[in-house]
């Protein structure tokens, strides 16, 4: 991937001192402290850290999921920090796609129901449920599971699943936290597979969450929270790309 290419267009996630403080108990605790980044279109990026360390805080944000205490969070240029839920709703219906550790498949759908789902809820449908869906698990090699149950597939092929459900209403961005910490190693390069593939194939930006280093070093670029801060990668003041560059 070329960095130069990249700087050149706008970010499309953008983080200004993004603070997140929590009460737990009588206590404050503050689970991010002024995180800044910028991530673009079309990377796959690593967040790592350890336990505790403020990784799915991010994403939540990042996601809408939750809102900060304090700072900005851009999606496409449009800041949605401040915005109501029904406006945050359409945001991530129409941008962003969520893959979780737990697969949360609906047991009683098969595996083409379950991804036709979001399509049939989406209030602007910009496909028919049942040719996107078949077309999805195609792409994510799953083509002889349509009428397959949760409990009829793998690990693996539910997280698969799972993915494709995420990318139906065709969001420009995927995010991914611990999608491979339920699976085997095996299981969880297929699935790594599975979103290089969804990134080149249809230029989607991944954003994943993970404790496994060595997964995290596949991405384009790392970032690595330590106590709710980024840490600058060692000798810079940044994040380290997959091609040995550094960026801010």
């Amino acid at each position: 991937m070329s960095s130069k290419l990249e700087i050149e267009k706008p970010p499309v996630i953008h983080a200004s001192k993004v603070t997140r403080e929590l009460k737990v108990g009588s206590h404050i605790v503050r689970a991010l402290r002024g995180v800044n980044l910028d991530i673009y279109p079309n990377e796959m990026v690593g967040i790592i850290g350890p336990s505790g360390s403020g990784k799915s805080t991010l994403l939540g944000i990042i996601g809408g999921l939750d809102s900060p205490t304090e700072g900005t969070i851009a999606i496409d240029g449009v800041d949605i920090t401040r915005m109501k839920e029904g406006q945050l709703t359409d945001i991530r219906n129409r941008k962003i796609g969520f893959v979780f550790q737990f697969f949360n498949l609906i047991p009683t759908l098969t595996a083409l129901e379950n991804v036709a789902l979001p399509i049939e809820f989406a209030q602007q449908r910009r496909r028919k449920p049942f040719e996107r869906a078949k077309e999805l698990l195609d792409q994510l090699g799953l083509g002889g599971r349509f009428h397959h149950r949760p409990n009829e597939l793998s690990g693996g092929q539910q997280q698969r699943v799972a993915i494709a459900r995420a990318l139906a209403n065709d969001p420009p961005i995927l995010l991914a936290d611990e999608p491979t910490g339920n699976l085997d190693s095996r299981s969880g390069e297929n699935v790594l597979e599975a979103l290089s593939a969804i990134r080149d194939e249809q230029g989607t930006t991944v954003v994943l969450v993970t404790h496994d280093q060595s997964l995290a070093e596949r991405m384009d670029r790392v970032l690595t929270l330590v106590d709710g801060r980024i840490e600058p990668a060692k000798g810079s003041g940044g994040a380290t790309t997959k091609d040995g560059q550094m960026r801010d």
